[in-house]
C-alpha cells in the first residue's frame, strides 16, 4: 500500500442543505436514512426517479449546523434544481457550496490516522472535524480511505500538514477501480441504472428500515423477488480500453456493457450468467478482451 496519500477531486462539487426542516427533507427523497447523519458518521446515498431509476449519487456529512453533500460537480445544478422541486414549504435552504468548499480524497497506509480518524478502519462513516471542515472513513468501504470537505483555499495545505502527500488521479482511480466502487454518471446511467446493480445495498447506500422515499418501491421490489442479473464489477482488460457504453459480447450474444476504465482496469455490468465460472466464455470489448472479477465485498445469488 502506498503512503498516505490525498487527491483534490476537481469532479465533485458540494452543495448545502441548511434550516430546521432538513432532514425531514431530505429523508422523504434519498435512498439512505438521512436521521444517521451526525457530527461523527457519515452516509452514502441516491436520489432516484419516482419510478426507481438513479439520478444522482452524493455522500451527506454533517459541518455545523448543515448537512453537506458531496456530489458530481458537472451535474450539482441539476441535482440542486431535482431537491428545489421538492421544497414546497419545507423550512430548507438549498445552497451551492463549491467555490467554498473542496472535495479530497484521503487514501493509503496511515491515511485515516493523519486526519484524525484513528480507529476509522472498517468503520464505514466514521466522521470527525478537521481544518475547518470534515473529515470521514468512506461510507462505502473503508478500504477506500477516506473523503474529506475542506475550506476550498486550504484544503490542499491542510492535507499536506497533516502528513499527506499529494497522489495523481490515476492513483485514486486504480484504487476505485481495484475495489469495484462506482464514480457516478461514469458508472451509472441516469434515468437507467438500478441501484442493487451497481452495490448500494453491499456499500451501504440504502436503508431498509427507514420508510419511504422517492423510488423505494422498485429498489424494495427488485431485493425481495431477487430481481437482479446484472452487477457492477471490476474487469481486467487485455488490450484497448473500450469507452464506456462499449457492449460485452459472449460469443456473438451481449454479456454486459462497460463502463469507466484507466489502463489495464474498469468497470462493467455483466450479466450474472457469463460470470466466469470454467464455463462461461471469453468476453469481448471491441478489440479487448474483458474478465470481470467479483469483488470481496459483493454479494451474488446461488447458482441454481
Amino acid at each position: 500500500m502506498q503512503d498516505p496519500s490525498y487527491i483534490i477531486l476537481n469532479d465533485r462539487g458540494v452543495i448545502g442543505i441548511g434550516g430546521v426542516d432538513a432532514v425531514d427533507f431530505l429523508q422523504g427523497l434519498v435512498s439512505n436514512d438521512v436521521a444517521k447523519v451526525s457530527p461523527v458518521r457519515a452516509i452514502w446515498s441516491a436520489m432516484l426517479t419516482p419510478q426507481g431509476k438513479f439520478l444522482h449519487e452524493f455522500f451527506i456529512a454533517r459541518h455545523d449546523d448543515r448537512l453537506l453533500l458531496d456530489c458530481e460537480a458537472a451535474r450539482r445544478q441539476d441535482l440542486i434544481k431535482k431537491l428545489s422541486m421538492y421544497k414546497l414549504r419545507a423550512k430548507v435552504e438549498i445552497t451551492d457550496e463549491t467555490e467554498k468548499f473542496s472535495v479530497a480524497a484521503v487514501f493509503g497506509n496511515g491515511a485515516l490516522d493523519a486526519v484524525g480518524l484513528s480507529g476509522a478502519e472498517g468503520a464505514e462513516g466514521a466522521t470527525n472535524a478537521f481544518a475547518g471542515g470534515v473529515v470521514f472513513s468512506e461510507p462505502r468501504l473503508s478500504e477506500m480511505g477516506g473523503r474529506a470537505i475542506l475550506p476550498a483555499d486550504t484544503a490542499a495545505e491542510a492535507l499536506g500538514r497533516a502528513g499527506l502527500k499529494p497522489a495523481a488521479r490515476a492513483d485514486y482511480d486504480t484504487l476505485r477501480l481495484t475495489l469495484g466502487l462506482p464514480d457516478g454518471s461514469r458508472d451509472m446511467v441516469v434515468e437507467k441504472a438500478i441501484l442493487l446493480e451497481n452495490g448500494f445495498d453491499e456499500l451501504h447506500g440504502v436503508d431498509w428500515d427507514k420508510g419511504c422515499y422517492m423510488g423505494q418501491e422498485l429498489t424494495s421490489r427488485t431485493r425481495y423477488r431477487g430481481l437482479i442479473k446484472k452487477r457492477l464489477m471490476p474487469v481486467t482488460i487485455d488490450g484497448p480500453p473500450p469507452q464506456p457504453g462499449t457492449p460485452l459480447m459472449a460469443e456473438g450474444r451481449e454479456a454486459g456493457e462497460m463502463r469507466s476504465s484507466d489502463g489495464g482496469l474498469g468497470l462493467a455490468l455483466v450479466r450474472l450468467k457469463y460470470l466466469d465460472d470454467g464455463d462461461a466464455p471469453p468476453l469481448k470489448a471491441g478489440d479487448a478482451t474483458v474478465s470481470p472479477r467479483k469483488p470481496d465485498w459483493m454479494r451474488l445469488p446461488e447458482k441454481q
